[in-house]
């Protein structure tokens, strides 16, 4: 019996792994069961995330991002921490026509510098913290409405603002993470980000 032979395929250009460093500049946490965040001087993280927070636990509901799912079905929570970039916020205000557009405005936990374009970082990108803390990131946060409703009740400008959020924050909006390895972050902690090897599947 003939064997049907598998089609060659050209190698992709594979990009380098490669070391980018950070800095906490400002960390952030729900009160209660908000969306908004608010500035702490420490997170302390376990499996689950921030224990109490509102994005916290080892599982979550799948939503509108999960269409491949019933809504709310039980799914591993890749979603726990919410990273997000000055520079990045600075140019969705700037976009948006605002002063200013905070981290907690739209739930972020995170604030870091140093890190240019950081939410292009590729997902299974490692961050390991001075402290010890590993967070492993999923990928970019697409922007919702949702935010742009957070960011409007605190600049107003009503449905307009909350629509022009979500344009101008795409691929802005900074990046997802879950824990891998718990402990506790302070604001000002440096941090290594481990950026994988990145190729495009060629098929």
């Amino acid at each position: 019996m003939s064997q049907t032979a598998l089609p060659v395929f050209q190698l992709p250009d594979v990009t380098r792994a490669r070391r980018l460093s950070g800095r906490v500049a400002g960390l952030f946490r729900t009160k209660s069961e908000g969306f908004v965040t608010s500035p702490v001087e420490r997170l302390e993280l376990g499996y689950e995330g921030i224990a109490g927070d509102r994005h916290g636990g080892i599982t979550r509901k799948s939503g509108g991002r999960e269409p491949w799912y019933e809504r709310g079905t039980e799914m591993r929570n890749e979603r726990q921490i919410s990273i997000l970039s000055p520079d990045e916020l600075a140019l969705i205000a700037e976009t948006m026509g605002i002063a200013e557009l905070r981290p907690e405005w739209i739930g972020g936990n995170l604030l870091v510098e140093g890190i240019q374009q950081l939410t292009w970082l590729p997902p299974r990108t490692l961050l390991f913290f001075e402290g010890g803390v590993t967070l492993k990131v999923d990928g970019d946060n697409g922007p919702c409405r949702f935010a742009g409703r957070a960011v409007a009740e605190k600049v107003g400008g009503g449905t307009d603002v909350e629509l022009g959020f979500v344009p101008a924050a795409k691929k802005r909006r900074g990046l997802v993470a879950w824990v891998e390895k718990p402990g506790t972050i302070a604001a000002g902690e440096r941090f290594e980000a481990h950026v994988p090897e990145q190729w495009i599947y060629p098929a």
